[in-house]
């Protein structure tokens, strides 16, 4: 895609006031048109200001632009995988849980559970929400970062691990440019999709540009819902007494099929020589049908599902950075309102049917005392609203001292609506106002944040530095609403034990108004040494935390937060302008820390756990050999395990218990989620055809095994998920603004497992697993054009 840069006007103007609005990262790659076989600059704005990625003392690894598109890179699945120190689980487009570094204890994204421990930015702003990280389209994006480690001195309460940050292209005065792009794939084992994306930048004079972009994306499903029976038992020896269902209405090819529609528009005036400012409003809408999970049992890519089961997910997002210069202090003020609207229909017959078979037998009726169908399924609804603001000032970065200092706040106010139905149960056992509802979640989650936060760099020599920072926080969560069964059916959960009348709207009456305040701080300190003009070394000290909140079973006491204190060394180093290394190895003690856990009616409940130590080396090498033929390959290898005993119990303050008999986890066993090693590598080849510029890419990324669960018992149940390896090709080539390239993902159709999981508790669904799929081998061609 074409691109710019713009500067401000006046000479002097630091770069500090310039992250937000129009530097773009060149490709990292990337070889001169002189025949030189020399890597680029990548400019990154990890630490609020443009700077040269091999400067910045922190582990970052960025992927611009242009290799996003090289990569086929158009979602977060796509592009999560280049990245070793990240891992994830997903149930599918916008539902996935990030994590870095291995800080990960499983059972995250409930809706009344833990915070995210990685924080997901898009520019400027925050965008994590509690359930999932937006499912971003990557079009016309200048890079992705990924800062691992607790960034907590500029980023706050969801960086305890790390940051992802979505950094996308700005409206430029330099010039008109635009761009559109067509595809067309094919997924074996399913059906065939299409991609429509373009872009256009207009400077509408020498100080206002506006740049409009748009995406119409349409992606194959690949899992099939397949006819079955299932039969409930009554718990008696009369066989007419079970009840069978049966699925013929829901069996479909290519379930899982997802449809989605967004664009962005963006502005940029510069007021005068010293301020800019830049508005931007950015929106999506994502439907999906089906289930992105298969049962091995039934079949590869197949599951045999009884009612409806699809997501719509719609989001907006406006956004204002302001830039300027008071004297010769930098001023920046970024500030953006997220709206996000998900909507949900998910099959709970397992949960159902599995309770039924443990002994209990199906005994659901309806007013005249007739047995009814016991099939459950969920309806669900969540409202997300968030607002961020954050105004900070620096100090001109040619000086000796430089400093940023700045303030933030931060509300997300999340609505939860989950209607759990039997069809036909009677009025009397079903939720006031809600016939045919056992159970209803009808609550309103705030999640207050608020910091002021300070980072200075001290030159002590020409070759030494002296970075130090500190963030104040203050954080304050509420939970209330409602949650359980209706009076006439429990006589102690639900209605029953309601205190009040209604404060959340659709709530029957309100049991639940808890709130909980905390505060404390995070400090970084960095001393880095500059061996030459293109290697250093550094040494950091960081600390990251991850707010407390509320459980909701009354016989539970609040959550404290978690921290994470990380030792790191790292390099930075270029050798002859064709060859890049950088790396850093680290040790992190993360102690109290949060784990979630499926309790009695499924009934998500948090404790602080107890401590855990990880320790790893990632390293990133790009090298261009000769001139067009560049090889990239990146990986880390991650050590995460328990450093004391989890024996799932608390005290009466709310702090973890170690000590006991038979420990549900003991001592030394490896946290869940991250592989122990991964690694990608990238090959590609650029040359001349006649008049033709021409390419090939090979691409292979893998990782090994891993658990999805902490405790012995319930990993056993689950099972593990294997290791496995994908190699992606692409070729292609252009002229004068035209691209014509073709691409093979999953060359060899390799399955890897992205989730595992159980639809309710292990102990009881957890013969039931799912595995969430990568992608099939899909073919796919691709044309665009440049103007």
């Amino acid at each position: 895609m074409s691109s710019g840069s713009v500067r401000l006007k006046k000479a002097g103007v630091c770069s500090a006031a310039l992250f937000a609005s129009t530097m773009l990262t060149s490709v990292a790659y990337a070889q001169s048109n002189q025949g030189n076989t020399a890597l680029e600059e990548v400019v990154v704005t990890a630490q609020k200001r443009s700077e040269n990625l091999q400067d910045v003392p922190v582990s970052i690894q960025a992927l611009g632009g242009e290799k996003l598109e090289q990569l086929q890179v158009s979602a977060f699945v796509d592009y999560v995988k280049y990245l070793p120190s990240v891992s994830f689980t997903t149930s599918g487009p916008g539902f996935g849980q990030v994590y870095m570094r291995g800080v990960a204890s499983g059972g995250d994204g409930n809706h009344s559970g833990s915070l995210p421990s990685v924080g997901v930015y898009l520019d400027e702003q925050p965008v994590t929400t509690i359930q999932g990280a937006l499912d971003i389209h990557v079009y016309d994006v200048a890079r992705v970062e990924a800062l691992a480690g607790p960034q907590g001195t500029l980023y706050g309460a969801s960086s305890q691990a790390g940051t992802l940050r979505i950094i996308t292209n700005k409206p430029t005065t330099v010039g008109f440019a635009a761009g559109v792009d067509a595809e067309v794939n094919q997924v074996d084992h399913g059906g065939m999709g299409h991609t429509l994306e373009g872009f256009v930048n207009i400077p509408l004079s020498d100080k206002i540009a506006v740049r409009a972009v748009g995406w119409d994306v349409r992606d194959a499903g690949y899992i099939d819902n397949v006819a079955g029976t299932r039969t409930y038992t009554r718990g008696d020896d009369d066989p007419t007494n079970d009840y069978t269902i049966n699925n013929k209405a829901r069996v479909r090819k290519d379930y899982n099929r997802v449809y989605t529609q967004g664009g962005r528009a963006a502005l940029r005036v510069e007021l005068n020589e010293n301020w800019v400012i830049t508005p931007s409003v950015m929106g999506q809408v994502q439907k999906s049908g089906g289930l992105f999970a298969f049962d091995p049992k039934v079949g590869d890519l197949k599951v045999t599902h009884f009612y409806p089961e699809s997501a719509k997910d719609k989001w907006v997002q406006a956004a204002m950075t302001i830039e300027g210069q008071i004297a010769n202090l930098d001023v920046t003020y970024a500030g953006s309102y997220l709206k996000r609207n998900d909507e949900t229909n998910q099959d709970y017959t397992d949960y159902s049917y599995f309770y039924d078979q443990v002994g209990y037998g199906f005994y659901w009726t309806d007013d005249n005392g007739n047995l009814v169908n016991p099939s459950q399924y969920i309806q669900g609804r969540d409202r997300y609203r968030k607002e961020s603001h954050e105004i900070r000032i620096a100090s001109p970065q040619d000086q000796k001292f430089r400093f940023v200092v700045g303030g933030f706040y931060q509300k997300q106010k999340h609505g939860i609506f989950q209607n759990y139905r039997i069809d036909g149960i009677g009025n009397s056992i079903s939720v006031e106002n809600y016939p045919g509802t056992i159970w209803l979640t009808a609550q309103e989650r705030i999640d207050r944040d608020k910091a002021v936060f300070g980072q200075a760099e001290y030159d002590i020599t020409d070759k030494l530095m002296l970075t130090a920072g500190i963030r104040f926080f203050k954080a304050h969560n509420t939970l209330v609403g409602f949650f359980g069964y209706g009076s006439g059916y429990s006589s102690s959960n639900g209605v029953a034990s309601c205190f009040k009348g209604p404060v959340v709207s659709g709530a029957p009456c309100t049991n639940l108004d808890k709130g909980v305040k905390e505060s404390g701080n995070s400090p970084k300190v960095t001393l880095t040494y500059k061996l030459d003009s293109d290697k250093l070394v550094y040494a950091t000290y960081s600390k990251g935390f991850r707010p407390g909140g509320i459980n909701r079973r009354s016989t539970l006491p609040p959550y404290h937060a978690d921290y994470l204190k990380n030792y790191e060394a790292g390099w930075k180093t270029s050798w002859g302008g064709a060859f890049r290394w950088n790396g850093a190895v680290f040790m992190e003690d993360w102690s109290g820390f949060q784990f979630s856990i499926l309790g009695a009616n499924g009934l998500t409940e948090i404790k602080n756990a107890n401590q855990a130590r990880i320790k790893g080396i990632e390293s990133d090498i790009t090298w261009a050999p000769a001139h067009g033929f560049t090889l990239n390959a990146s990986a880390a290898y991650t050590d995460a395990k328990l450093s004391a005993n989890y024996c799932g119990a608390t005290d009466d303050s709310g702090n973890p218990i170690t000590d006991c008999a038979k420990p549900q986890a003991p001592d030394g066993t490896r946290l869940p989620i991250t592989p122990k090693f991964k690694a990608n590598l990238t090959a590609r080849y650029e040359y001349n055809i006649g008049a033709y510029d021409g390419f090939w890419q090979v691409a292979l990324m893998g990782q090994t095994s891993n658990w999805t669960d902490l405790r012995l018992k319930e990993r056993e149940i689950i099972g593990k998920q294997g290791r496995y390896s994908v190699v992606d090709f692409s070729t292609g080539v252009s002229r004068e603004g035209w691209s014509v390239q073709a691409y093979l993902k999953n060359v060899f159709d390799k399955r890897a497992s992205l989730n595992r999981y159980a639809e309710c508790a292990e102990a009881v669904c957890g013969t039931q697993a799912y595995i969430v799929p990568n992608q099939p081998r899909t073919v796919g061609l691709k044309v665009g054009k440049e103007f």
